[in-house]
């Protein structure tokens, strides 16, 4: 398995996930929650491939979702901050 991430802009990154079958995802991001998830001291680009690895601990790469905005990982699992900061230390 690979997980390519690239930045887009500012605020959208383009994921490359590749297994059985490859998908693409495109994940935005605000600063804000960057910085509430690592206090500035990971690259942003480090979050969303953690936060990858995280929903493929979970689920396969064919059922994330095609687009979505990070925070809305927290709303399928719960314990999504509070784990992604660990996996982050």
């Amino acid at each position: 398995m690979a997980i390519t991430v690239e930045q887009i802009d500012e605020a959208r990154y383009k994921v490359t996930v590749v297994q059985r079958t490859t998908t693409t995802h495109t994940v935005t991001m605000a600063a804000d929650y960057w910085r509430k998830l690592t206090g500035g001291r990971v690259p942003p680009g480090k979050l969303v491939e953690k936060s990858f690895e995280f929903l493929l601990d979970r689920e396969p790469n064919t059922s994330i979702l095609r687009s979505f905005d990070l925070p809305v990982i927290q709303r399928y699992f719960p314990d999504y901050e509070r784990i992604i900061r660990s996996m982050l230390e």
